[in-house]
C-alpha cells in the first residue's frame, strides 16, 4: 500500500511528511517537483498519478497544498490510497477549519498524531472524527490532567480496541428513533428544443441515528433486485418498480405502495460505509450494520440512464425597436399530478450590459440579479402537470435591430421533489434490534428528488 504521505507546496516542495515503510528513498520526494514542473510545461491537464523510476506518485491539490502517497507497487489499490486522501483533508478541515500552508505549519503536531492513527504500515486504519476527537485534541493538556486526577496514564478509548471502532459504548436515547432519507440528484444537459444530451442519477442513503446501545439495524431495497447486476457482474439492467409517492412509518417495518410502472436500471459506483457488513451483502444481498451515532452517509450509488426532464422550460428571445430585447419562458413541471415540486428556481442568463428590465409572470417571483448577469424565477411550489409563463424585456446597448444575442451560458434550474424517487429506488423495510436493550424504536423514510450541480438547458 502507501509507503509515505507528504505534504507539499504549491510548487512540490516537501513541508511535512510520513513515512509508514522504508522501500522508497529518502530524496524520492525530491524528483516529484522536478516531474511536476516538467509536466506543467508541457501540459496545462496534469495526471493525479505519475510514475517516475519505479515510484507512484498519486497526489490532490487542495488550497496552496499538494497531498502525495508514495507507493513502489504496481498491485497498489490507487481508489483506496485517494479516497483515504480525501477523506484525510476532511478530518483535518475538522481540526484545523482552514487546510492551506500555514495551518499545516503551525500544527504539525496535531497532523502527526492524526497520520500515526489513521494509517498504520501504509494501511488505513481509523478515519472516523468522532472517533478521532475523543482523544486527539488540539489542547494536549486535556490528557494530562486527565492522568492526573485520574493517577493512571491516559488510555484511548475503549471502542477503538474493539470492531466497532466507528461507535461509543453506553449511547442511551430517551426516544430511538432512525431517520433515512434517500435524496437522488440528477444532473442533466438539454438542448433549447428539449433533446437531451446526458443524464444521470446521483443517489444517496443517509441515516441520522438516535439509537442506544449497540442497536443491529437491517435494511431491506427493493427486494434486493436493485444490486442483482451489480454483485452478478453483468451488463443487465436491474428491474426496479417505481413508486408514486414514498409514505413514512412508524413501524418497525416499513413498507410503501408501489405503482405497476416498472423501468429498466443500471447500477453503478455503489460505495457503503464501512458500517456495513460486506460479506453479508455479497452471500445474501441484504444491507446490516450497526449505525455511528449522529448523521453518516450509508450508501451512494449513480445510474447512467435516458430520462425525461422534470422541470423543463421553453426559451425565446426576440430582438425589437432597436437595442431592446424580449425574453419569454415556458415553465413545465413534467411529473405525476400528484407530486409537486417546491423551492423551483429558474435562472435565465443575459447580456452583461442589460438594464432596465420589466416583467410579466403568471405564477411566482421573479427578481432581476445584475451581479450574476440573470434573471432568477422563483416558484414556491408547482404541482405535476402545470405549466406557468414569464416574460422579460430589457434594454440592450450593445446590440443592433434584427440582430441576434449570443448568451455564453445555459438556463440552471434548481427544484426539490419529495416523496419521489427517479430511479423507483425504495425501502422495504428497516428492522431495529438492540439484543441487550430491547426497546421499542422509531424508523422514518423520506424521499427526495432535486436537481444536481448540472440542470442546464443550451440556449444555443
Amino acid at each position: 500500500m502507501t509507503s509515505a504521505v507528504y505534504f507539499c507546496d504549491n510548487k512540490g516542495k516537501p513541508i511535512l511528511s510520513r513515512r509508514f515503510k522504508d522501500d522508497v528513498p529518502l530524496n524520492a520526494i525530491d524528483k516529484f517537483q522536478v516531474v511536476l514542473s516538467d509536466l506543467e510545461e508541457e501540459s496545462s491537464i496534469i495526471p493525479p498519478c505519475i510514475t517516475h523510476n519505479g515510484i507512484q506518485y498519486l497526489f490532490i491539490q487542495h488550497n496552496d497544498l499538494y497531498i502525495v502517497a508514495l507507493a513502489t507497487s504496481l498491485a497498489t489499490n490507487i481508489a483506496e490510497i485517494f479516497t483515504f486522501l480525501h477523506k484525510m483533508m476532511d478530518i483535518l478541515g475538522d481540526y484545523l477549519k482552514t487546510v492551506e500552508e500555514e495551518s499545516i505549519r503551525d500544527n504539525f503536531v496535531i497532523v502527526y498524531e492524526l497520520l500515526d492513527e489513521m494509517m498504520d504500515f501504509g494501511i488505513p486504519q481509523i478515519t472516523e472524527t468522532k472517533m478521532l476527537k475523543k482523544y486527539i485534541t488540539q489542547k494536549s493538556f486535556k490528557l494530562v490532567r486527565a492522568a492526573k486526577k485520574k493517577r493512571n496514564a491516559a488510555r484511548p478509548p475503549s471502542e477503538l480496541t474493539n470492531s466497532v471502532s466507528w461507535r461509543a459504548e453506553g449511547i442511551k436515547y430517551k426516544k430511538n428513533e432512525a431517520f433515512l432519507d434517500i435524496i437522488e440528484s440528477i444532473n442533466m444537459l438539454m438542448t433549447q428544443n428539449g433533446k437531451v444530451l446526458r443524464s444521470e442519477i446521483l443517489g444517496s442513503v443517509k441515516v441520522k441515528s438516535r439509537l442506544s446501545g449497540m442497536p443491529d439495524l437491517k435494511l431491506g431495497i427493493n427486494d434486493r433486485g436493485i444490486f442483482t447486476k451489480y454483485l452478478d457482474g453483468n451488463n443487465i439492467g436491474v428491474t426496479l418498480e417505481e413508486s408514486d409517492q414514498p409514505s413514512k412509518s412508524s413501524e418497525s417495518s416499513i413498507t410503501n405502495t408501489n405503482g405497476k410502472t416498472k423501468t429498466n436500471i443500471e447500477l453503478e459506483d455503489l460505495k457503503f460505509h464501512q458500517c456495513v457488513r460486506l460479506s453479508k451483502f455479497e452471500n445474501e444481498k441484504i444491507i446490516t450494520f450497526i449505525p455511528p451515532d449522529g448523521d453518516f452517509e450509508l450508501m451512494s450509488y449513480r445510474l447512467n440512464t435516458v430520462i425525461k426532464p422534470l422541470i423543463w422550460c421553453n426559451m425565446k428571445v426576440k430582438v425589437h425597436s432597436k437595442s431592446r430585447i424580449e425574453i419569454f419562458c415556458t415553465a413545465k413541471a413534467q411529473i405525476k399530478k400528484k407530486s409537486v415540486a417546491t423551492n423551483v428556481e429558474i435562472i435565465i442568463p443575459v447580456p452583461e450590459d442589460a438594464d432596465t428590465p420589466t416583467f410579466k409572470y403568471s405564477h411566482g417571483k421573479i427578481k432581476w440579479v445584475p451581479e450574476q448577469n440573470a434573471i432568477v424565477w422563483k416558484i414556491h411550489t408547482f404541482p405535476g402537470g402545470k405549466e406557468y409563463a414569464m416574460s422579460a424585456e430589457l434594454g440592450l446597448p450593445s446590440i443592433n435591430s434584427e440582430e441576434e444575442p449570443k448568451f455564453k451560458r445555459p438556463v440552471q434550474v434548481k427544484f426539490q421533489i419529495p416523496y419521489f424517487t427517479t430511479s423507483g429506488i425504495q425501502v422495504r423495510y428497516l428492522k431495529i434490534n438492540e439484543p441487550k436493550l430491547q426497546y421499542k424504536s422509531y424508523p422514518w423514510v423520506r424521499y427526495i428528488t432535486q436537481n444536481g450541480d448540472d440542470y442546464t438547458i443550451r440556449l444555443s
